[in-house]
């Protein structure tokens, strides 16, 4: 009887023993399958991080390519086209004054001023494909340039404002080609329509939009830019790059804003 508490005793350490042991055992395969799925994290981090990196490559070499493929085209144009446009209306003027004949002066006459419209919209599709020309600023110059050149035969005076946070901020071609037309069409319409003396364009730039606004001293909404489609066109230019297009309220002329948003 002695010797059983002894016995008792025995399998109570043996018990705890093997206790431990299993306790130390799910430990240790706890630790094996946590420090398994970590190495599994980082193996599924670093596939994902190599599939964004090859995403993203790709996505440069594409617009790599884009920008070159521009550049060539912008080049033939320059090259083919203008040289040919040039030729014709160096040919034509020389016929002119060759053939003094009222009728064929006149052909002539048109023959020249095609030329002439056709390189004009050459140099904006050039200017338009130049990746080099795809900043806030550029399109200022650019615009603020044409507007000048266009009114300085008339009686407009045009003046320039601007308030631009980050002249280097990028404009994408199908943006400037859409901003730059409507202020082609507004441009026209103050010559064509509302004998104005004066035209102020203002460009600004918040954190959020790129805004346009045109404001002359004539006569209004006439009934002829009613009923064309100028104003229609605007609206519809500026829905194609998300943007938005209002007549403002001035007690005299004409107020059009452009509302072009940089982070869409």
């Amino acid at each position: 009887m002695s010797q059983l508490p002894q016995e008792i005793k025995l399998t109570y350490i043996i018990a705890i023993i093997v206790m431990l042991v299993f306790v130390c055992f799910i430990i240790m395969v706890v630790f094996i399958y946590n420090k398994k799925q970590l190495i599994q994290q980082q193996q599924d981090q670093i596939r994902e991080s190599e599939f964004k990196n090859q995403l993203l490559q790709n996505e440069l070499e594409r617009q790599k390519s884009i920008q070159l493929e521009r550049e060539r085209i912008s080049q033939d144009m320059h090259d083919d086209l203008g040289a040919g446009i040039s030729a014709i209306k160096l040919q034509a003027e020389f016929l002119k004054y060759k053939m003094p004949e009222e009728s064929y002066t006149e052909d002539l006459e048109t023959i020249i001023n095609t030329s002439e419209d056709m390189n004009l919209a050459m140099r904006e599709i050039l200017w338009s494909l130049n990746s080099q020309n795809d900043t806030v600023g550029n399109f200022i110059e650019y615009t603020s340039l044409y507007v000048k050149r266009f009114l300085d035969k008339t009686n407009i005076v045009a003046k320039f404002d601007s308030n631009i946070l980050e002249k280097e901020t990028t404009l994408s071609v199908k943006a400037r080609r859409n901003l730059f037309l409507v202020i082609k069409e507004a441009a026209h319409n103050v010559y064509k329509h509302s004998q104005a003396n004066n035209i102020n364009l203002r460009f600004e730039q918040t954190e959020d939009y790129f805004k346009i606004t045109i404001i002359d001293d004539g006569i209004g909404l006439s009934d002829n830019i009613q009923k064309g489609n100028g104003l229609t066109n605007m609206l519809l230019r500026m829905e194609n790059i998300n943007g938005t297009f209002q007549i403002l309220p001035v007690q005299k002329g004409f107020c059009l804003l452009f509302l072009y948003p940089l982070q869409d």
